[in-house]
């Protein structure tokens, strides 16, 4: 039997404590999910709870309030998931790059009582929860249930991790803070006062290996460290993680299409990108699937049927580079330890057409010189199908 992956990174040990108050994602309320169910926090904001932890445990750190267990928790179609915890508390004020310590802390607390138990708790890591306003949904270190909710329904509509082939880190379960927590965080603020309900994101992950930022493993970052952590150890496998690479980011491009629907009256929705990113929204799994973990930054737009060429152009040059630069720092990897050098037009080209042969909305077409995506849609109306030049050979 395989060894399980140990993720890599920063540690972090984080207090568990048993909660009343989740919403559970409907494709995983059959199952028993108890570590799913608490909320986790650094040791730095025990004086905020007369709550006692059930446990303390390891996990790595994952963006700048988050983390990820390091070891898995369970597998789906053959890839192991990671528990992830969105809205762990962050290190950093919001305003400057000095860390939050003790001091800046109890310099925004009027309340003399929660500020002796800060100063009077044992000295460790600091990281904190705040009740600063921050993204117009969520508090500074924390998650929101405004932006909770948002990540809930995307997650809803997948079917576990796919919605028609663009693959998402399924949100399991919305934890709610305790409300006298809850409380006692909001005392925490600068400018402007977070006034929604505190929650956590408890996700299921494939690594927290990112493409370019908000990670201690990056593609773009150490690659050569990502081939060992992964195990591609000969080119048979580089070439398929490759192939997934591709498959995977080809849906990431064209997501519009994929959840595309008529409204009857001249106009479509579909979903798209608000203030979210493939370099540092996304994480890979081993076998190089790109799978996307920041859903509250996904909302549904409309548009008329003669802007979606339009808005399909739009969301492929958003993220095209970001795509095309991993994939380049992959392929001189893979190029780089195993040899078999091919042409570089010539290789991704063979990718492309192994990675989209079952592809359900996009497929390929040669015109001269010219490779083209050809567009569709979960639909099937030809008459809104965009061919995008992807290669010139």
């Amino acid at each position: 039997m395989p060894k399980a992956m140990k993720l890599k990174g920063s540690p972090v040990d984080l207090n568990s404590y048993k909660v009343s108050e989740t919403i559970t994602n409907r494709h995983f309320q059959e199952f028993k999910m108890d570590e799913f169910e608490k909320i986790h926090l650094p040791e730095s904001m025990k004086p905020f709870t007369d709550l006692n932890p059930v446990a303390t445990k390891e996990f790595v750190l994952d963006d700048n309030r988050g983390a990820v267990s390091s070891l898995p928790f369970l597998e789906m179609d053959g890839t192991d998931f990671y528990l992830s915890v969105k809205g762990i508390g962050s290190t950093t004020n919001p305003f400057s790059r000095q860390l939050l310590g003790k001091e800046e802390i109890c310099s925004l607390l009027k309340d003399s009582r929660l500020k002796e138990k800060i100063v009077n708790a044992a000295e460790t890591a600091p990281r904190y929860l705040t009740g600063e306003l921050w993204l117009r949904g969520s508090p500074y270190g924390g998650q929101g249930l405004e932006h909770a909710t948002t990540s809930m329904r995307v997650s809803e509509m997948a079917d576990l991790t796919s919605i028609h082939g663009f693959r998402i880190a399924p949100l399991v379960k919305i934890v709610f803070l305790p409300e006298d927590l809850e409380n006692e965080v909001k005392k925490i603020y600068w400018y402007r006062k977070f006034r929604g309900r505190m929650v956590q994101e408890t996700r299921l992950v494939p690594s927290n290996v990112r493409i370019y930022f908000h990670s201690g493993s990056t593609i773009g970052g150490n690659i050569k460290s990502i081939f060992d952590l992964f195990e591609i150890d000969k080119n048979d496998k580089a070439l398929e993680f490759l192939e997934n690479f591709v498959k995977s980011g080809i849906a990431f491009l064209t997501l519009f299409t994929r959840t595309l629907k008529s409204n009857m009256d001249g106009t479509f929705s579909g979903l798209d990108f608000y203030d979210v990113w493939l370099d540092k929204d996304a994480v890979l799994a081993p076998d190089g699937t790109i799978y996307f973990v920041d859903l509250e930054g996904l909302e549904w737009i409309t548009v008329e049927e003669k802007k979606i060429s339009e808005k399909i152009d739009d969301q492929i040059f958003r993220s095209l580079y970001e795509f095309m630069y991993a994939y380049e720092q992959i392929e001189r990897e893979r190029s780089a330890r195993f040899g078999n050098s091919a042409d570089r037009k010539i290789q991704f080209e063979y990718l492309l057409k192994e990675a989209l042969k079952d592809d359900e909305v996009v497929d390929l077409a040669s015109e001269g010189q010219s490779l083209k995506l050809i567009v569709g849609n979960i639909l099937a109306e030809q008459h809104l199908t965009k061919e995008f030049p992807i290669l010139d050979r």
